[in-house]
């Protein structure tokens, strides 16, 4: 080759660089006249999640443009049983209009039950409807689609990592780290629904020192309401909890309204009112009876229900307000020794008197704790010092930390 044809051919390559930047031109410019798969996208979005982001990148996955519609407040309250957003419209369009995938954010305000989007997606006529496999409302979805000769595409919750929920995440907002145990003084039983009487009514008294995951020192199986002190402190509900385990509501009742309360009997909690119960301040304390016990073993054990309806309206006229200090605790007491009466009628060991003005098992009984009600500071302080495994207890009035 003479050394003309490099020269040459170097010559020639910026011609053929252009060539090829025409090309791509070309190529782009013809990309923007094609018609675009349009997908489209629906929810409350009430906080933006894990996966939330991974359904938005598989949904636009499956064409080239996403709109993506929230819910608005409006929308929420009509169709969510009054639920409230977890945060403003105007910032819920913020975040997902900063997510890469997501190309246009629309608020949804039709009143139509599923299709509160409905106006704007049949503005945009996308060639995708897509939703999860959880969809509530597939078949009106699949209808609006067919409107404008979409498709519906139902996409399987795929995470490479546990998935949570927005009612999940409040749950675990809300969750405490402390909470009190309780105290039940009469009516006991009749929170478990299939034993609730009309008229009748449940006391009970929120308790310090309170508990927390790390912090436990009592037994377990006591009567405290341990189990549903352990499911609220867990974020789960502690209530449904309670009554899928076929006992009754005043534990889970009790523990988030804190206080002396009185209940209605029934098949939900429902408070008729409640106190501080200042008269029992250094008067009650419990005791190990030396072995645990499961209350929902004992819910059909035989028992005389109109000595417990009774205990139960003799504890509600000593929580009544106004009283003088000293004639409540009195009036207290008298609960408490008649639902001691019903225990031992159904056949619980006799408990040694100590001193104290009432005694009883606490909840189920059959062991656990049992709770002692004194006429003094000085004789509950007395019965801590001599008897093993005692704690003192204060009732609580307060927030759930």
């Amino acid at each position: 080759m003479s050394a003309a044809a490099p020269a040459q051919a170097a010559a020639a390559e910026p011609p053929a660089a252009d060539a090829r930047a025409g090309g791509a031109a070309a190529d782009e410019a013809a990309a923007s006249h094609a018609p675009r798969r349009k997908v489209f996208v629906s929810g409350c979005y009430d906080i933006i999640h894990g996966g939330h982001v991974e359904f938005f990148t598989q949904a636009k996955a499956l064409g080239d443009h996403l709109t993506v519609s929230v819910a608005s407040e409006a929308v929420l309250a009509h169709h969510k049983a009054g639920r409230r957003s977890s945060m403003p419209t105007a910032h819920k369009v913020a975040l997902l209009s900063s997510l890469r995938m997501v190309d246009a954010v629309v608020v949804g305000e039709d009143e139509e039950r599923g299709l509160d989007f409905k106006s704007h997606f049949l503005r945009v006529r996308p060639q995708l409807l897509v939703a999860t496999e959880d969809d509530k409302y597939g078949a009106v979805k699949r209808e609006l689609c067919s409107q404008v000769g979409a498709e519906y595409y139902v996409l399987p919750k795929t995470l490479g990592y546990a998935p949570v929920s927005t009612t999940s995440i409040l749950q675990n907002i809300r969750t405490p780290s402390l909470c009190p145990l309780r105290v039940d003084f009469g009516g006991g039983w009749l929170d478990v629904p299939k034993h609730a009487r009309p008229g009748a009514f449940v006391v009970n008294c929120a308790v310090s020192p309170l508990v927390s995951l790390a912090r436990w020192p009592y037994r377990i199986g006591g009567g405290l309401g341990g189990s549903a002190a352990h499911a609220l402190l867990e974020g789960r509900d502690a209530l449904e909890a309670e009554l899928a385990a076929g006992v009754g509501w005043q534990d889970p009742a009790v523990l988030r309204e804190t206080g002396l309360c009185v209940w209605r009997s029934g098949p939900r909690p429902e408070l008729e009112f409640k106190t501080g119960g200042g008269f029992l301040a250094g008067r009650m304390a419990l005791m190990w009876t030396g072995a645990p016990h499961v209350t929902a073993e004992k819910t059909d054990v035989t028992r005389d229900y109109d000595q417990v309806e009774r205990a139960g309206a003799l504890a509600r006229a000593a929580a009544l307000p106004g009283q003088e200090p000293s004639a409540a605790l009195e009036a207290m007491a008298a609960a408490v020794d008649a639902s001691y009466g019903v225990q031992l009628g159904e056949g619980m060991e006799p408990l040694p008197g100590h001193g104290a003005l009432a005694r009883k098992y606490c909840g189920g009984g059959w062991g656990g704790y049992a709770l002692y009600l004194f006429g003094s500071e000085a004789a509950r302080a007395e019965f801590l010092a001599a008897v093993s495994e005692t704690h003192a207890v204060e009732p609580f009035l307060g927030h759930v930390q």
